[in-house]
């Protein structure tokens, strides 16, 4: 007779991004650092925040995979996070039972976890806001999940259709979540200086009465485009 499986894989160790690398990326928008790279990154437009609209993170990634209707591995993250990570959990998507409701949140808050992102439901959605951790997530429900297992914490996932390491870099804000590869994190912060500087001297020449971006010229009168009465 085989052996049962363990009810939980856990990874400890794995590089961090630096508090240097972080501040580059603090106060940044998530449409720019997609920009920087190659316009990918972002996971899937149904992974919405919850608590506050205005708030922006950039931190390194705890990943965890919690089997659907499950959360043990999530309530598992409690004993390896250190302060100042962001949770990343994958649930394949399932949204019939909540991955997190408001004391789970409230735990990883004073845990040090500074975010939570999951592919899944959550629950007690006011009690979460009063917990003033920010989630993005799937869902929500009502519905409660078992804390059996199996699930993992610290291995790759794939979450919102985005690769996902513990050591990558999570910026998030009200427009979605990006997740920069731990290896790419010094090119994409620099191609990020030119992508906030470009913004922002487009953004200048908005304000003072812009109305036709010189690319146009590249597309009418041209053989790109067809007039038709």
């Amino acid at each position: 007779m085989l052996e049962d499986p363990p009810i939980l894989t856990v990874r400890r160790k794995f590089p961090r991004p630096s508090e240097a690398q972080l501040r580059r990326f603090r106060g940044v928008y998530t449409a720019q650092v997609v920009d920087a790279m190659e316009g990918r990154g972002g996971m899937t437009p149904d992974i919405k925040p919850q608590i506050p609209p205005a708030v922006s993170i950039a931190a390194p990634v705890l990943t965890a995979f919690a089997h659907p209707a499950d959360n043990l591995a999530l309530a598992a993250c409690l004993d390896v996070l250190q302060k100042g990570d962001v949770i990343v959990c994958a649930a394949d998507g399932y949204r019939q039972t909540a991955l997190t409701g408001d004391l789970l949140c409230g735990m990883l808050r004073n845990a040090g976890a500074i975010g939570v992102v999951t592919d899944g439901a959550i629950r007690d959605q006011d009690g979460v806001e009063g917990m003033g951790l920010p989630v993005w997530h799937g869902g929500v429900t009502p519905n409660s999940p078992a804390r059996v297992g199996p699930g993992t914490v610290g291995l790759d996932i794939l979450c919102g259709g985005v690769a996902v390491s513990s050591g990558d870099l999570v910026v998030a804000d009200r427009d979605g979540v990006v997740i920069v590869p731990h290896d790419r994190i010094d090119d994409v912060a620099d191609r990020l200086d030119q992508v906030r500087a470009g913004e922002a001297a487009m953004e200048a020449k908005v304000r003072a009465g812009l109305a036709r971006p010189d690319w146009l010229d590249n597309v009418f009168g041209t053989p790109k485009v067809r007039e038709v009465d």
